[in-house]
């Protein structure tokens, strides 16, 4: 039976390795300004190697016609090359490149908020929720499945929270996937005039990061218990942060993959003319087939699916290294 304090009738947890069954130790007081440094960290360099990563992605789920022509390679190379680089698809390679850069300002401000939330708010509330319900998912599921299900309950958790900063991530997608619709407006002028229209598509957003987020923190503290990491608070070592995010981030990518393409779809509707997501649905349905759901897949596990490892296992490694040297 786990312990409890007698006075309290608090769990008291064994000691766990800390920040997304990461690499653990460190002193309580200096877990947040490590968790801020690491996850921003994350953020940065995520966005600074992969921002025309995303961009291909986000074109290829907003292109409603099919791309890949079984019958035809020439088709489909042309279809992808429109549907990739949109009016820079007749120029030269260097501004093919140059296209595959737009919203990057709304992309740095959304990635970096987006990864001190996400990376650096689940931990926190993994905390709280293990000494509310520690025990009694301990006595449920056993050790290490209480502990994957209550890392993966607090990710799902702060996945449906990460709607706040939808309409940064609608101005980014609309930057990427259709720049005239934000040509010659502000900034104010956009969040004056479209107020809550920004949050269009919140509730199939976190729709998407319920599922897409419990897999991510889920699978990541599950490939830990598997490779033994964490149960007495030891740090794992790059490689291990790294397989352990592998499995996190590709399974979190795969759950989330049919509601992301509904998501973007909403949002990359025009201001004044926008779409349910029913009615997304039944249309993607009718024209693309179920397959439609799983468009650009392949492309985000290959490409987006590096992104996610590359920041979650910086993430993890920085606010390890972070947590220990600001202990010294």
């Amino acid at each position: 039976m786990p312990p409890t304090n007698i006075a309290t009738n608090l769990y008291i947890p064994p000691k766990r390795q800390d920040v997304m069954a990461t690499s653990g130790g460190g002193i309580q007081m200096n877990m947040s300004s490590a968790r801020l440094i690491g996850s921003a960290v994350a953020g940065m360099s995520e966005l600074t190697l992969f921002h025309p990563v995303d961009t291909v992605a986000k074109r290829l789920m907003s292109t409603e016609s099919r791309v890949v022509v079984l019958n035809s390679a020439t088709t489909t190379a042309i279809n992808l090359n429109q549907a990739i680089f949109r009016n820079a698809h007749n120029m030269n390679p260097a501004s093919k490149m140059g296209s595959l850069f737009p919203g990057i300002g709304f992309g740095a401000v959304y990635k970096i908020l987006q990864r001190v939330y996400k990376f650096g708010g689940q931990p926190v509330l993994l905390d709280i929720m293990t000494v509310k319900y520690g025990r009694n998912f301990d006595d449920r599921f056993g050790r290490k499945n209480g502990r994957t299900l209550l890392s993966a309950t607090s990710g799902s958790l702060i996945g449906i929270g990460e709607v706040f900063l939808l309409p940064l991530d609608a101005l980014k997608v609309k930057a990427q996937t259709a720049p005239e619709q934000l040509k010659g407006r502000g900034v104010m002028d956009i969040f004056k005039k479209e107020g809550l229209g920004l949050y269009r598509g919140a509730g199939w957003t976190a729709a998407r990061n319920a599922p897409g987020s419990f897999a991510l923190f889920g699978g990541n503290t599950a490939a830990k218990n598997y490779m033994g990491v964490g149960g007495k608070g030891d740090r794992a070592t790059w490689t291990q942060d790294a397989l352990a995010s592998s499995a996190g981030a590709l399974s979190s990518i795969t759950v989330a993959q049919p509601l992301d393409v509904i998501k973007t779809r909403i949002q990359n509707r025009p201001f004044d003319s926008p779409e349910s997501g029913v009615s997304i649905m039944t249309k993607l349905v009718k024209n693309e087939g179920i397959g439609g759901f799983f468009k650009g897949l392949t492309p985000k596990l290959m490409v987006i699916g590096p992104k996610l490892i590359f920041s979650f296992t910086v993430a993890q490694h920085t606010i390890a290294y972070f947590t220990t040297h600001l202990a010294k």
